[in-house]
């Protein structure tokens, strides 16, 4: 079953895009939920237009994401957490704490759009992915230190 989807959805795709689902996916939730619509040819018509009409609009927003992610640069963010004696911290480094963390360096960005590739469970360094929009990605690093 092919959906259109209405917004971002974490793993399946982004606003506007035509993805292929498993029928009781898209019927049970999906649709129900709002997130996506059938893709009949009325409906891949309209979103085409809106895509049209909106392109000026996504090329600033995606202009602004560059340049945010070029703000943010290097930057290497310390999470402090308890840990034990062998270096292994008591519960994980969420991605709630990364970006409570890039908040007070002054950085504004959703919870959500930071993807970690492993749940930190030890001191050290690890890579945080910012999917700051469709086509722009930026990794920043995540320290770890005991408190």
């Amino acid at each position: 079953m092919e959906v259109i989807l209405k917004q971002d959805v974490q793993g399946l795709g982004y606003k506007n895009d035509i993805v292929k689902v498993r029928p009781g996916y898209g019927n049970n939730y999906l649709i129900p939920n709002g997130f996506a619509l059938i893709a009949n040819e009325s409906n891949k018509r309209l979103v085409n237009e809106n895509i049209r009409q909106a392109a000026h609009k996504a090329a600033k927003i995606k202009q602004d994401a560059e340049a945010l992610a070029a703000k943010v640069g290097e930057l290497t963010v310390e999470i402090k957490t308890k840990a034990g004696e062998s270096g292994k911290i008591f519960g994980a480094v969420t991605a709630v704490q990364i970006s409570d963390a890039l908040k007070a360096k002054g950085f504004d960005i959703d919870r959500k759009k930071v993807v970690l590739k492993e749940s930190p469970k030890q001191i050290g360094t690890y890579t945080a992915t910012l999917d700051l929009h469709k086509e722009v990605k930026h990794e920043i690093s995540v320290k770890v230190v005991a408190e």
